[in-house]
């Protein structure tokens, strides 16, 4: 069951580019009855290993902006550092699962809003980067890092965001530079470096199931690879609405537990 559950997820992500985090940690929580904390160390790992694959293609046919990925990583990195570091000091194992619960909540929220939120938010960046140029490429540095810091301390915490609140975020900085296939292409390669960090800080503190990260990749590594295919036949745009609805069902629930 674990493995379909891979299966499902990689699917998804590899039709849509996001939500991998946002699917995989409530369902590992919910229906297989995972310790929170245990689902978000091993779906950082499950996540950083599984990208790698998508990455290395975009890489190969010119579709990752590295000078945008370093902003963010500038902001996400150190911020991922520091909230492993504060999990640390607190004992991770002593941090209580109903605080990681609600966080996850909160962080499907937001991510929800900003998968429907996203073409508008595109428009926005558009008007706002054509109206008054040198003002908003000056502000777009010092931004991009701050999404950055946002990003790293709701990954780390909650697996959460790096995929689909990331892509958002991009969206809106970067309305001309990057085109949609940049736009995935360069979330994808920020999130990887950011989820293995957070992984390992997590792996530290015991919050990883080998057998359970094993089961997942079986799984998701040819959803992956089935996603893509699909995706250059699937209604995107519908597909995503359909999938911001869903978290907000699950987020919904997650603040019930």
């Amino acid at each position: 069951m674990r493995a379909v559950a891979g299966l499902m997820v990689g699917t998804i992500v590899g039709v849509t580019g996001v939500g991998g985090g946002a699917l995989m940690t409530p369902l590992l929580v919910l229906m297989f009855g995972v310790a929170p904390q245990t689902a978000v160390g091993t779906d950082l790992l499950y996540a950083s290993i599984t990208k790698m694959f998508g990455v290395a293609v975009h890489h190969n046919h010119g579709t990752v902006d590295w000078g945008v990925v370093g902003r963010l990583a500038m902001g996400s990195l150190p911020a991922a550092a520091v909230t492993l570091a504060w999990m640390h000091f607190n004992d991770g194992h002593q941090i209580k699962s109903g605080f990681i619960i609600t966080a996850v909540a909160v962080a499907l929220v937001i991510t929800a809003l900003g998968m429907l939120m996203k073409d508008y938010l595109h428009r926005v960046g558009r008007s706002l980067r054509v109206a008054d140029e040198s003002y908003f490429k000056n502000l777009q540095l010092p931004i991009t890092v701050l999404a950055g810091v946002i990003l790293g301390v709701l990954v780390t915490l909650t697996s959460i965001g790096a995929g689909a609140l990331g892509t958002v975020m991009l969206v809106y900085l970067y309305p001309l530079r990057l085109n949609s296939s940049k736009l995935v292409g360069t979330d994808l390669a920020h999130a990887i470096p950011l989820a293995l960090i957070a992984g390992v800080g997590h792996l530290t503190l015991g919050n990883v199931n080998y057998s359970l990260l094993l089961n997942l990749l079986m799984g998701s590594i040819p959803g992956v690879l089935i996603g893509s295919y699909i995706s250059t036949r699937a209604p995107l745009k519908l597909i995503r609405y359909a999938i911001a609805i869903v978290l907000g069902l699950v987020a919904i629930k997650m603040f019930t537990v």
